[in-house]
């Protein structure tokens, strides 16, 4: 079993930055993707960025050129830079992981970090 626990979201004005980190712990495992996920009330939980093991990312059309993801695989580490943020961007932040252990594949989510952004 491999846990992720999520750190940085919080209040922050229209125009500000915050940044969000997540970390996975466990015993014997291999993370191959990290990424970040959002939610609001009432809607589907969207991918925002991702980011392979060898360092590849991608992102939400709505996040281009704000947000930057990024790892550290020495730390088992995710983080999303969050630029200019835009009170759309509100919402509950997940991080997310897949990989490997000694008993196969996993797939798992962090408990979330609310982000508010304020007009």
């Amino acid at each position: 079993q491999v846990q992720l626990v999520e750190s940085g979201g919080g209040l922050v004005q229209a125009g500000g930055s915050l940044k969000l980190s997540c970390v996975a712990s466990g015993s014997d495992f291999t993370l191959n993707s990290m990424g970040w996920y959002r939610q609001v009330p009432g809607k589907e939980r969207d991918s925002v960025a991702f980011i392979t093991s060898i360092g590849t990312t991608s992102y939400a059309d709505s996040v281009k050129g704000r947000f930057t993801i990024s790892r550290d695989n020495t730390k088992n580490s995710v983080y999303l830079q969050m630029d200019s943020l835009q009170p759309e961007d509100t919402a509950v932040y997940y991080c997310n992981s897949r990989g490997f252990t000694s008993r196969g594949p996993f797939n798992s989510w962090g408990q979330g970090t609310q982000v508010t952004v304020s007009s």
